[in-house]
């Protein structure tokens, strides 16, 4: 019989991937900022923050901050006047969607 493989050797510990996610991608409004961008590739911040309800100006910028110093989005900004920024996601957040669409489907089928 094989061994089951652990979700974490070290329990919440320093080289616990699934800690290191949750880190990352917790919270309240950071899985809302990411399928926004995927669903419309690239988005704006008035966009997000219209299309994230409830969501402050300081703690979207406080997520999309996180989220670029992780690389998950790419902030791109134009030299125009007033200035235009534009997010996207990074090929790690891309790879990082179909694992979300598994949680989102555990959850209808669980959960509702």
């Amino acid at each position: 019989m094989s061994k089951k493989e652990p979700l974490c050797e070290n329990i919440a510990g320093q080289g616990c991937g699934l800690k290191k996610i949750i880190d990352i991608i917790g919270g309240k409004w950071k899985i809302m900022i990411l399928c926004i961008i995927d669903r419309d590739e690239v988005v704006r911040y008035g966009d997000l923050k219209r299309a994230v309800f409830g969501i402050t100006n300081t703690m979207l910028a406080q997520s999309l901050k996180e989220l670029e110093s992780d690389g998950l989005v790419i902030r791109k900004q134009y030299d125009e006047m007033p200035v235009r920024v534009e997010y996207s996601l990074s090929k790690k957040a891309k790879s990082l969607i179909p694992i979300l669409l598994e949680l989102k489907k555990w959850g209808e089928k669980n959960l509702i």
